[in-house]
């Protein structure tokens, strides 16, 4: 009985594995052109923006 189990971890184990790691690449979703614009236009504001995420605050007193 442990050698059908240790045949079923070591042999069928790696198969399903392989299987559900290709139907996840298969299902992965691809974006598109107008995706992609907007993604790199969020990129270039993040990047604009100073430490911290907000606009300097200029006081004159």
């Amino acid at each position: 009985m442990a050698d059908k189990l240790w045949f079923m971890i070591v042999a069928i184990g790696p198969v399903l594995l392989g299987l559900v790691i290709a139907f996840g690449l298969m299902r992965k979703r691809r974006i598109g052109t107008v995706e992609k614009a907007r993604q790199e236009e969020a990129v270039e504001r993040l990047y604009d923006k100073p430490e911290g995420g907000r606009e300097p605050s200029y006081r004159q007193n």
